[in-house]
């Protein structure tokens, strides 16, 4: 495939360029967004976007866009394009002949006899994006516009026009900095050439997200503009424009731009788009490092930590960041277990810790010894035993059978909620929590019989083996040959989910091999996807299979039906275990599948779930770590000797 290269057919062809986005991010916590033709479609796009400590470390848009036009004989053409009620105005999409991903977001704009090149970059450990314009061709001399839009306020909210807003600028070296409310830093904008900032403060009322509306949520903001910059370019000159929330000497804007740009990973083939995708979700400050679940609106969870850190960093040899994500995250789970309020945050989904030891196992299957893990960590882990043999601080108890009961609605993984009300239940014996905690049991039982912690195998063992027999009991059924999803105190839900799947891949399980081989199987037939795992199958009568309509119409499909690329991971590891190398040609048949998905919504990267009706088109968040960690083990796998 041609990586991430689109020409003049496409981009001005809206109902097209208008589904392609783009996402670039920083180790400081920034990223921009927006779609390939720069005309954004939702709240969440922006040129900078970054986190204010003033507001919790939030993340803020400070910058929206930035619209250029082009001056030649005192005609101007207007780059720019932003949707308003009933038209795009103006459309400068018809300018673009074409946009690259490799190696940053350029577009080349064609006017006439002028031809520019626009390319975008955020540097790696600012609060600033850099945009370099160069003037390839031109027969005469020629004038850059910049109009800065500015909107200074929380990615999820829109703003609207208010006296409130301080509009006045002040100038700085070729530039100028503004702060349209207290409390949020400035916003210092400066180019690498002398210019004239012209002063026309104006409103522009009513720019709509196309996105935010078909979502169901307010879709019009008001965007303050305070003038233009204006620069004379000559043919060949490059000029870079600097948004930041510090000052900077424009001198040194060409030589950072050019620097940062070395430090970007080709995206010349699917392998290096991932790679490229992995870093993004990485921000490292005082507190930590911490793994963004995606982008464009989330934030950080315990959960998605502990299972995207093998893809992300193991399956890459980056062991060391490994390390200091898992400590950071591994922390503050602990810190849940507490009787100390200050540090005590509240109950949580009661898979989380148990997601911990399957971390922990793929940190020894990369080489990390097991005598260490158990020294460093085996204190804390008595604690998550204790407490969910007792239930403190866990909607759950440990039955007499060695079995975790669930108490409350809404505390595993699928979890969605609308104004309060759990939109699936799921609640007495669940099947992967089961699955978890027999494998958690068995781990920490193998740790502590190789340091010699007698007292603690005492404890654990027999509950071990009384667990196993009590998940066959509970959960199997021998002529549907699968798992029950849960088990309460009415029935057995027989519902085909991915959710047994676990049973089959952790690296301790209750199964047999021919109980896995069926469960495989029904997961196969039923859920498995070009795109992942349904969450559940087509011949159920509550089945969704298009994700649409408004925030509860969605919420409800995404645990009803829709497709979630990372199950594929844990899929192609229970699949490669059992049938080793004549599985192989399966799972890389559907990794080649699976590479167009990196044209299809976020450029380069994996959406977060997907239609479980064909052609399971992408939705919701444009990039996903999860899904992007789960796929890079997939790829990894076959390197694995027991498959040679």
């Amino acid at each position: 495939m041609d990586y991430l290269k689109f020409d003049k057919a496409q981009l001005v062809n809206t109902e097209y360029s208008l589904k392609k986005e783009y996402i670039r991010t920083n180790r400081a916590g920034s990223f921009a967004s927006s779609t390939i033709i720069n005309c954004n479609t939702r709240k969440y796009h922006g040129l900078l976007i970054c986190p204010i400590d003033n507001f919790g470390g939030e993340n803020h848009v400070l910058l929206s866009s930035l619209d250029e036009t082009i001056v030649q004989h005192d005609s101007p053409f207007h780059l720019g394009i932003h949707k308003f009620p009933g038209e795009y105005s103006p459309k400068g999409n018809k300018y673009v002949r074409e946009y690259l991903m490799d190696p940053t977001p350029t577009i080349i704009y064609r006017v006439g006899g002028v031809v520019l090149r626009k390319e975008l970059l955020l540097v790696e450990k600012e609060q600033r994006v850099l945009v370099r314009y160069t003037l390839l061709e031109a027969n005469s001399s020629t004038t850059l516009r910049l109009q800065p839009f500015l909107a200074f306020r929380n990615i999820h909210s829109l703003t609207k026009a208010n006296l409130d807003a301080n509009t006045r600028s002040e100038d700085i070296s070729n530039g100028i900095k503004i702060r349209l409310y207290q409390d949020f830093p400035y916003l210092y904008m400066q180019s690498s050439v002398e210019s004239e900032f012209v002063h026309v403060p104006d409103w522009y009322y009513d720019i709509e997200y196309k996105e935010e509306k078909k979502r169901g949520y307010d879709y019009h903001e008001d965007l303050f503009v305070p003038g233009y910059f204006e620069m004379n370019i000559k043919k060949g000159e490059s000029i870079v424009f600097s948004a930041g929330t510090k000052e900077i000497s424009p001198k040194t804007l060409a030589k950072q731009f050019d620097s940062e740009l070395k430090k970007r990973v080709r995206q010349d083939s699917f392998e290096n788009c991932l790679e490229n995708s992995a870093v993004q979700f990485f921000s490292k400050n005082s507190h930590g490092t911490r793994i963004i679940n995606g982008f464009p609106w989330f934030s950080t969870s315990e959960r998605n930590t502990y299972l995207s850190l093998p893809g992300l960093t193991l399956a890459r040899g980056d062991q060391k960041t490994f390390l200091d994500a898992f400590d950071t995250v591994f922390k503050r789970v602990c810190n849940r277990f507490s009787k100390d309020p200050a540090v005590n945050e509240g109950r949580f989904s009661v898979d989380v810790p148990l997601w911990s030891f399957w971390t922990l196992q793929k940190y020894i299957e990369a080489g990390a010894d097991r005598k260490e893990i158990w020294k460093k960590y085996s204190k804390k882990i008595k604690e998550i035993f204790q407490s969910y043999k007792h239930g403190s601080n866990l909607a759950i108890k440990m039955h007499d059978n060695g079995l975790l009961w669930i108490m409350e609605q809404g505390v595993t993984w699928m979890n969605v909620k609308h104004r309060g009300v759990s939109l699936n239940r799921r609640m007495g014996y669940v099947v992967e929590i089961n699955a978890l905690w027999y494998n958690a049991i068995c781990f920490a039982l193998e740790m502590a019989g190789e340091a010699k912690d007698t007292k603690f195998v005492a404890e654990w063992a027999g509950v071990k083996e009384n667990l196993k027999e009590s998940f066959i009991d509970a959960f199997w059924d021998e002529s549907k040959s699968y798992l029950a999803d849960y088990v309460d105190d009415t029935h057995k839900s027989w519902a085909v989910r991915p959710n047994q799947l676990f049973a089959v891949s952790l690296p301790y399980s209750c199964l047999s091999d021919n109980q896995k081989k069926a469960v495989l199987d029904v997961l196969e037939n039923e859920l498995l996807t070009p795109r992942g795992l349904r969450t559940l199958s087509p011949k159920n009568h509550e089945y969704e299979g298009v994700i649409e309509g408004n925030e509860e119409s969605r919420s409800k499909a995404f645990h009803y039906g829709s497709v979630y690329p990372w199950l594929i991971g844990h899929f192609a590891e229970a699949y490669l275990k059992l049938h080793k190398l004549s599985g192989e040609t399966k799972i890389k048949r559907w990794l080649a599948v699976f590479e167009d998905s990196l044209l299809e919504h976020g450029l380069g990267t994996v959406s977060e779930i997907y239609s479980g009706n064909p052609p399971h088109k992408p939705n919701e968040a444009t990039s996903y770590g999860l899904s992007v960690a789960e796929i890079i083990r997939v790829t990894k796998m076959f390197n694995k000797s027991s498959l040679k």
